[in-house]
């Protein structure tokens, strides 16, 4: 679901990948798959918004990693920093909200691959749960 319209600006933790959304974003997923457990130290939040919406002002920094068959995420090679998770393929970049600048008023919803949860946190809110990714 597409919900939000605005302009954003994010970054990396050092600076070194640095981009602009001028366009919607999806709402936010919360993600507990091993992956995003992997690249983040915990679950995932991410939104997504349309490749032709969202432009890089600094990319020195950028590197992709194939994560799956099907999937590459970003990060930032200098600082670590995860940003992002693109299907190939697909014409959309899903961001992980922490690297925007400033608030996102969006809402969660959906948490997708509750399976691959760790027990010492709980899920909270109503937002449906998937063990999988939804189809």
């Amino acid at each position: 679901m597409i919900s939000q319209k605005n302009h954003k600006t994010g970054s990396c933790l050092c600076g070194a990948v640095k981009f602009e959304v001028t366009g919607p974003f999806r709402d936010i997923m919360m993600c507990h798959c091993n992956q995003c457990q992997k690249a983040s130290g915990h679950h995932a939040a991410a939104t997504a918004a349309s490749t032709e919406n969202f432009h890089f002002s600094e990319l020195a920094g950028l590197c992709w990693y194939k994560s799956s068959g099907h999937a590459d995420r970003g990060f930032c090679c200098e600082c670590g920093s995860s940003l992002f998770w693109r299907m190939v393929g697909q014409n959309n970049m899903s961001i992980f909200v922490g690297c925007l600048d400033g608030e996102l008023e969006l809402p969660v919803s959906q948490h997708i691959f509750v399976a691959d949860k760790k027990k010492y946190y709980k899920i909270e809110g109503n937002a449906p749960q998937y063990n999988t990714y939804p189809k």
